[in-house]
Parts: structure tokens; C-alpha cells; sequence
């Protein structure tokens, strides 16, 4: 019997994904990989964070929905963070990453980028007009 569970997320571009997995400091590898879990059980993902513990942390391509899922067995997590606190920090990640390259194919660029104290992130935008 397996014991991942899949956590759904809003995730849809492998790219930001990985780059707000490199923001935060996870160390991760791409896929396809496979997520170690209980008793040898593996699912494959196209994103893998290994811990130490050798139960991993994925993110696979859930082809209905065309969104990354987390996938992982919760009862061997050994992150900082809880699960949830994990993927609101990889989706404000995500989302900021999503946010600048959409403005930028669009002809903007960052003027000015703050994190308050709450820890929400700030952009302000620009685009020059001729």
C-alpha cells in the first residue's frame, strides 16, 4: 500500500517552479525522477527534492489538470517548514516569477521590488513609451 499523497497545487510552469525552488534554498533535481516513499515505494516526478531521511519531495505533472502536484509521504517530512508553510512559500515564489515574466514579454521591467514586514513581496512595474 502507498503512502504519497498528492497535495494540489496551481503550479503550470516547470521553469518558475524551479526557480522558486532555487530562491528558497532547496536543493532539488530535475526529472523525471523518482520520489522515494515507504517500503521502496516510488512515484515518478518531474521535480525532486531528496532528504536525508530518504523519503523525497515531488512535483508531478498531474496530465488532467495540466498543474504540478505535490507528491510526497507526509508521515517522513523533514523540512523546515510544515507542508503548508513549504507550498506558500514556493507559490509567492512561483507567483513573483509567473508576474515578471508575463510583464516583461509585455515590455515592462521591475522598478522596484520590496518584501514588507508580513513578508508579502511589492513590485512595482514600468514601461517606457516612444
Amino acid at each position: 500500500m502507498s503512502h504519497f499523497s498528492q497535495i494540489r497545487t496551481k503550479i503550470r510552469d516547470l521553469t518558475a517552479l524551479q526557480t522558486a525552488l532555487s530562491d528558497l534554498g532547496t536543493d532539488w533535481k530535475t526529472g523525471p525522477s523518482p520520489v522515494r516513499g515507504y517500503q521502496g515505494n516510488t512515484e515518478t516526478a518531474a521535480v525532486v527534492v531528496e532528504q536525508s531521511n530518504g523519503y523525497d519531495i515531488g512535483f508531478k505533472l498531474n496530465p488532467q489538470t495540466q498543474e504540478y502536484e505535490l507528491v510526497a509521504d507526509l508521515q517522513y517530512w523533514q523540512q523546515p517548514l510544515s507542508v503548508d508553510g513549504f507550498l506558500n512559500q514556493v507559490s509567492q515564489r512561483y507567483a513573483l516569477h509567473t508576474v515578471m515574466a508575463a510583464t516583461s514579454q509585455q515590455g515592462f521591467q521591475v522598478a522596484e521590488q520590496q518584501t514588507t514586514a508580513d513578508g508579502a513581496i511589492r513590485l512595482v512595474v514600468q514601461r517606457w513609451s516612444a
